[in-house]
Parts: C-alpha cells; structure tokens; sequence
C-alpha cells in the first residue's frame, strides 16, 4: 500500500498539472461514471493530501476522494498531435486538463475508494485520521494522547490511521529501528520525550521521501554497502530484510505478524 509521502506527490503534481483550468473527467472502465459526469468539464481548484487519502477540489463544489488501496496506482501521459491514448487496462478514472500550455492526461487503475463527496463527508474521513507528519497543521499532540493511552503495541500504534496518518510499514519499522524500541512495547511504556522525537524523525524522513519520490531511511554511515532487499527498492535497515543481518550488528533480522502485517526488528538494537 502507498505511503503518505506518495499521496502527498500526487496531490502536489495533480495541483501543477490540472489546477486552475477545466479538467476532461470520465471513467473508461464504467464504474465511476456517474461521477465523472458531475465534475467532468469543471476547473480544477485544489488537490490535496491527508494521510492516504487524495482530495480533488473542483469549482462547483464537488470533491473527488481517492484511496489508492493495495492495488490502486495513478499513470501519467502526455498529449501529443496523436491525441488521446487509448486506456490500457480497467481505468477507473481518467483526467485530462490544459494547463501552462502543455496537456496532460492521468488514469486511476485499482483503487480502493474514488468518488464524489461533500464537505461534510471529508470532514467525516478526517475525523477518522490522526496527525499527518507532512502537513503543516498536524499535531503530534494528538498522536501521543492515544498512544501514551494504549496497551497496543507501538508498532501497531503506528500503523493504525487513527492516530497517525499517511505512516505505512516501511517508515514504521524503520522508525522504530532508528529510535531503538522494541515494535512489540505498548503504547503505555513510550514516553512523550521519545514519541516526540520519533515524530520528527517521521516528519524529516517522510519530507524527504516527498521531494525525492523514494524512501531513503539508512544513515551515510550504517550503509555499508548491504543491498536493498530487492532491485529498485529503498536500502533498509530491518523492513523486508528478515534473515539477513542487522546493518549495525550483525544480529539476523526478525520478522512475525502484528495486526495483520508484517513487522521486521533486530532484537538486539531494539531490545
């Protein structure tokens, strides 16, 4: 599943490419069209992100939501004397706009949630969210008042949108090994000095991966030189990287089930 920062790209570059001028909606697939029809033909005004989910603001008030999912994945084209490309495969949403003199298309395949909502229904998904690292409004606060109040594991914690949004289980397995803490302590064992720190260090690593476009997580000096756990992949300290040995002490990674997803840790850094 997407993390926040990947959201958060696509709002910035849909907000670059779309916004301000009328945008060409429809659904080759069929089973958004209802909803294209609505905003099809309207400007753009904002597109933006919190935690997972993509908001397309439109001028007449209505609002594309978007939840990629597992599956879901946005592709860009650009138009050319040739026209519009035909869509490859089930494209649940295809944008077309002219903006700054050049024309760019985008297709939504796979996603988990793409419909037309109002106000009162973003401000529902909202609700539901905790504290975005990436938005400047967020407040750790809020993050630490429910974690410092669970018996959860931290690293599921982290994982649970409700209290922290946009954080998947790259950034939370790596978080946790940066910061040296067992995944399975509960939430009551982590103090507000160490969330508060895990936060910025969220908040620092997650910017990153928005203007880089890629997780980069490994310290210059514990890279010594171990291979990302697949080709094209981000270098990790312990995510995917069960069986194989710790960067920093040769301890072999670990990896079990928590909550439905994998967590991965060296028992010896973060006992």
């Amino acid at each position: 599943m997407p993390e926040g920062h990947i959201l958060h790209r696509l709002a910035r570059l849909h907000q670059r490419r779309f916004a301000g001028a009328p945008v060409a909606v429809c659904s080759p697939q069929g089973r958004f069209a209802a909803g294209a029809a609505v905003v099809d033909g309207q400007p753009l005004v904002r597109a933006e992100a919190w935690g997972k989910h993509l908001f397309h603001r439109y001028a007449h008030g209505q609002i594309v939501h978007v939840h990629l999912g597992i599956y879901g994945h946005f592709t860009e084209f650009q138009l050319s004397e040739g026209g519009v490309p035909d869509p490859v495969g089930q494209v649940r949403m295809r944008m077309i706009g002219l903006n700054n003199g050049s024309a760019y298309g985008t297709d939504l395949r796979g996603p988990a949630a793409c419909e037309v909502v109002d106000e009162a229904q973003v401000t529902d998904v909202i609700a539901r969210l905790g504290p975005d690292p990436l938005r400047r409004d967020a407040d750790p606060a809020l993050a630490f008042k429910r974690i410092a109040k669970s018996r959860r594991p931290i690293a599921a914690l982290l994982m649970d949108q409700s209290v922290l949004a946009g954080v998947g289980n790259v950034y939370r397995s790596e978080v946790l090994f940066r910061h040296r803490i067992d995944p399975y302590r509960p939430g009551t064992d982590i103090g507000e000095a160490e969330f508060a720190a895990v936060w910025a260090d969220l908040v620092t690593l997650m910017n990153v991966g928005l203007r880089r476009g890629n997780i980069v997580v490994v310290r210059p000096e514990d890279d010594h030189g171990a291979p990302a756990y697949a080709p094209g992949k981000p270098r990790t300290y312990v995510y995917r990287r069960a069986g194989d040995p710790c960067r920093l002490c040769r301890t072999t990674v670990r990896t079990a089930e928590l909550e439905g997803r994998n967590v991965f840790w060296c028992a010896a850094c973060q006992g």
